[in-house]
């Protein structure tokens, strides 16, 4: 049985706080959906000609699997549909399909709309049939359907009546407030689907069971899921489209997105890296933790039998299995880590995996920690394997930060709005030398780091041209018990391009020289290993 997804990441994602999505990052976004196979895109909604004209582009892009759906609310009480300017921007939107959203709770059609229920079934059947009537297809949000039905089912149903015989050809029963249990969700839309056909759902998480109350849904009868990427969305967000997917067909045996399955991970990923969010590397099925194992027991399991501690084969959502390496896992977890390097190296007794834990025990004495820093820990392996390479020397380096604002408060008084337009600036200047070749550059950033990054990359730009597609993502400060180290600080920083992330640690007891560590490695792992791939 196929069961439709509709992706709302461009609209009810982009209400999620602190999620910015411009134009471009927008048709990135919709090129990847469409490549993933996603059955409905639902574009923001479309309110003045600015949004037109997005909605224009988004259309001229030919997409192969998925349909771009406009986005509208009914027509206003007493007000008439064709005349209404909403409802017009997506009669006019270049798509066949639009989706509409009414009320399908009487205390909302009395309190938010100020209306009575029966001319919320007027609207709700004038709107739909205004963009029936001009050649769209509708689907129909029933907004708070969840809470309209537990204070009065039999208007939440006629609700429902009068969208599908206004001719909508998908109702949605919203869980709005995200405060539905999956067991409830459940037994409402069996009752629903056993008098309406193409029932569709939309939960948001705000009790944290958004998945969970969608696939109650679906295995009650509903036929479509609207979902965002990563769960994003207003408030605590939405059902997250990484998790619904596998959960649907891999574990449940419906047909979603097919075999393009193993395409999630590397999607999900480049959407995250197109709308600028953080990657929840936790994330079920697809984050660099689902299927990373610590315990020594775990990652010898896996060895044996991997469906001993994996529930899913982890290349069939794109993703990867990896064991998470401290000398306390010991020589077993890692002769993985060798041999997936070196097969020939990778027995737990050879001397190649003894002299990696004795330098890995070294190391951690001295404040290094590879669990959430892979990408060192390669570039360690290679080391010892004598395969590590040397793409640049660096000759030398300098950070300059100048607060300006403190200077000009001493040099002279200001208003406090002045004072706070200007900003602190950093500069750094690299000198290096790339096979007898040197190369000096400076760069500014809104931070020591970030200067030191900008600098690096553009001075190795000139000799390697890939390096331009990687940068820094995330970055994490941990200054380590004095008593022990001395206050030496651990930095560990995480780069991407576009495709991978990987993670880099370094330690020195001042910030500079543990972030210059990490830097290095990053460029390094990404030239050696993530150009390879």
């Amino acid at each position: 049985m196929k069961i439709e997804i509709l992706d709302t990441t461009l609209r009810d994602g982009a209400q999620g706080a602190g999620v910015s999505l411009g134009d471009d990052d927008m048709l990135k976004i919709i090129s990847i959906m469409d490549s993933l196979g996603i059955d409905y895109i639902e574009a923001p909604m479309i309110t003045d000609d600015v949004g037109a004209e997005f909605f224009r582009n988004a259309a001229k892009s030919r997409l192969l699997s998925s349909r771009l759906c406009s986005f509208a609310p009914t027509v206003r009480p007493r007000a008439n549909a064709d005349e209404d300017l909403i409802l017009r921007y997506a009669a006019d939107a270049q798509s066949d399909f639009a989706v509409i959203y009414g009320k399908a709770s009487p205390l909302h059609v009395k309190e938010i709309l100020r209306t009575d229920e029966k001319e919320n079934l007027r609207m709700i059947s004038e709107s739909i049939g205004y963009l029936v009537s001009v050649g769209k297809k509708v689907i129909f949000d029933a907004e708070h359907f969840f809470d309209g039905y537990g204070d009065n089912p039999e208007y939440a149903m006629r609700v429902l009546d009068a969208a599908q015989k206004a001719g909508a050809f998908r109702l949605t029963l919203c869980d709005t407030n995200g405060g539905t249990l999956p067991d409830v969700i459940g037994m409402i839309v069996a009752r629903v689907a056993g008098e309406f056909d193409g029932i569709g759902i939309h939960c948001h998480n705000d009790i944290g069971m958004a998945d969970a109350a969608s696939i109650s849904a679906v295995l009650s009868g509903a036929c479509q899921v609207h979902c965002t990427v990563s769960g994003i969305g207003e408030r605590c967000g939405s059902a997250s489209m990484s998790t619904i997917l596998p959960l649907l067909q891999l574990k449940l045996g419906f047909e979603c997105i097919g075999d393009r399955m193993n395409r999630l991970t590397s999607s999900v990923r480049a959407i995250a890296e197109s709308a600028n969010l953080v990657f929840n590397e936790s994330a079920p099925f697809v984050g660099g933790h689902a299927f990373a194992h610590k315990a020594g027991t775990h990652i010898d399991g896996i060895k044996k039998l991997p469906r001993s501690f994996e529930h899913i084969d982890p290349a069939s959502v794109g993703n990867s299995r990896d064991a998470i390496i401290s000398s306390l896992a010991g020589r077993a977890a890692l002769a993985v880590k060798v041999r997936a390097l070196a097969p020939e190296a990778g027995d737990k007794k050879s001397p190649e995996v003894e002299r990696a834990l004795s330098l890995l025990r070294l190391r951690e004495s001295e404040g290094y920690v590879y669990e959430d820093a892979d990408a060192s820990l390669v570039l360690l392996i290679d080391g010892i394997l004598g395969r590590r390479k040397s793409f640049f020397e660096l000759i030398g380096f300098k950070v300059v930060t100048d607060n300006a604002a403190e200077s000009a408060a001493r040099r002279v008084e200001q208003s406090a709005a002045s004072a706070k337009e200007i900003q602190s600036v950093s500069a750094a200047i690299i000198k290096i030398r790339v096979n007898g070749s040197e190369e000096i550059t400076a760069a500014e950033g809104n931070g020591p780091v970030n200067a030191m990054d900008a600098a690096l990359r553009r001075a190795l730009t000139r000799f390697y041209p890939v390096i331009n597609k990687m940068k820094l993502t995330d970055y994490k400060v941990r200054v380590i018990d004095s008593k022990a180290t001395a206050s030496s600080v651990r930095v560990v920083i995480e780069s991407s391009d576009g495709r991978s992330t990987w993670r880099t640690v370094g330690v020195s007891p001042d910030i500079t020289g543990a972030s210059w560590q990490a830097l290095c490695d990053s460029v390094e792992y990404m030239l050696s290993h993530v150009c390879e791939q």
